[in-house]
């Protein structure tokens, strides 16, 4: 009988934009994977957001040349690959996930997972065609 998801599914959805957020504004030429890994992760926990970045440079060939921005398995860094600056005029999946309590369901715990494709022009990191910020109901 439900024709709207529950309103902590709305809220951890919003939070998994707020990361996405986060981790586009820390976007700056010359700054590393891993440098932009560690502010986002150091501004998404004094919010209190549990985010797990896992971004990596697009291209002709999918996972392209550049730098990766944290690992599902390596939130600390990844040396090498990590450590390749960000260029202007590249683009990138936005790739992360957030786990937040869903009050509606006894505070069991819910995994957002986002991938969007976004361009870094040397200034601002921009989504290539919008984000999803609201569920698709199917019924």
């Amino acid at each position: 009988g439900e024709d709207a998801p529950p309103p902590g599914l709305v809220e951890a959805l919003a939070l998994g934009n707020r990361a996405q957020d986060v981790l586009m504004s820390e976007y700056a030429t010359g700054r590393t994977g891993n440098e932009i890994l560690d502010r986002s992760k150091e501004r998404l926990a004094s919010e209190r957001i549990d985010a797990t970045i896992y971004t990596h440079a697009i291209g002709y060939h999918g996972h392209a040349a550049g730098p990766t921005i944290g690992l599902w398995d390596q939130q600390q860094g990844v040396p090498g690959a990590g450590d390749h600056p960000v260029f202007p005029d590249t683009a990138y999946s936005i790739e992360l996930s957030i786990e937040t309590p869903i009050a509606e369901w006894s505070g069991q715990p819910v995994r957002i997972m986002l991938e969007e494709d976004a361009f870094f022009d040397g200034e601002r990191c921009t989504f290539l065609d919008g984000r999803q910020t609201e569920f698709w109901m199917v019924g």
